[in-house]
């Protein structure tokens, strides 16, 4: 039983939820502090909830979608489904489980979130298909995780307006900025595959190059997002921190030195998305 769980929070990369949870927190927070709302304990775990059933739809169908792919990449082959640990068939119902689940929850929370989640799971199923035509596919991947800070707002005010776009655009290019990074370690294949990527059309270091420009556009976001939402100290702290954390993973990772990819990756853009909502929230529950 525990192996089995195990296994599928595996194939959805459950630990990765990190990097977009955290900017949904802030647009939930964002949207409860508006004058005639106010926390809904209810209602934030439904956020939560839905956050959680959209990655894993889109996890898993991501798994279903390059299986074949997935099994003649030395990287990958030992994924779950290519390894048959859990079969296409499983996967495929995981999605599709996931997906009624989260347009369910979304009926549960308010119109505009039902009448888009459809939208939404067209962006983030869609993407595991734009590998195969465009290189990018990385800013169709922070397309999706960028959903996370403006439904959370439109789940608690049932609007939109900037403050919350701009914390989902610092999403987008920060996603496709380190997406970049970690498609190096597939340049060669894809190539052979004639699978588009940044790394795959460009070159390592150009790719590089490009990921820095998106990080360089997400910080001036995150400046943006500060001057408009007129945050105070605590803010620009956590805004300081998040920046050098995004500036140090390119330090790890050279064109010829992919060796550190991993922790450029997961483990600096896990912390950063931690640390920066935290000092975020911490401005907008206290200022």
């Amino acid at each position: 039983m525990f192996k089995t769980v195990r296994n599928y929070l595996s194939l959805v990369k459950f630990s990765h939820t990190v990097f977009a949870l955290p900017f949904a927190a802030i647009g939930y927070t964002l949207g409860a502090i508006q004058p005639g709302n106010h926390p809904d304990v209810w209602l934030f775990l439904k956020v939560i909830l839905c956050m959680i059933l959209a990655r894993t739809a889109a996890m898993a169908f991501n798994r279903w979608a390059d299986r074949e792919i997935d099994s003649k990449n030395e990287r990958t082959k030992i994924r779950e489904i290519p390894s048959g640990t859990i079969s296409a068939k499983a996967a495929l119902t995981l999605v599709i489980l996931s997906s009624v689940l989260f347009m369910l929850t979304t009926y549960f929370i308010n119109s505009i979130c039902f009448y888009l989640s459809p939208v939404a799971l067209l962006v983030i199923l869609g993407y595991s298909y734009t590998k195969r035509f465009t290189w990018l596919c990385h800013i169709v991947l922070g397309i999706g995780l960028s959903l996370a800070p403006i439904g959370a707002y439109l789940a608690v005010t049932g609007v939109f307006d900037w403050l919350p776009l701009l914390f989902s655009f610092t999403v987008l290019t920060w996603v496709g900025g380190f997406d970049v990074i970690y498609a190096l370690q597939d340049e060669g294949f894809d190539r052979s595959e004639q699978l588009h990527s940044v790394p795959a059309y460009f070159g390592k270091k150009n790719a590089l190059i490009i990921s820095s420009f998106l990080h360089l556009l997400t910080i001036a976001l995150v400046i943006t997002a500060g001057e408009v939402g007129k945050f105070g100290p605590v803010f620009w702290i956590g805004a300081v921190l998040f920046s050098i954390l995004i500036i140090y993973q390119h330090t790890l990772v050279k064109p010829d030195d992919l060796s550190r990819v991993n922790l450029a990756f997961a483990t600096t853009n896990g912390i950063a998305s931690i640390v920066f909502a935290s000092f975020v929230i911490s401005e907008l529950v206290w200022k």
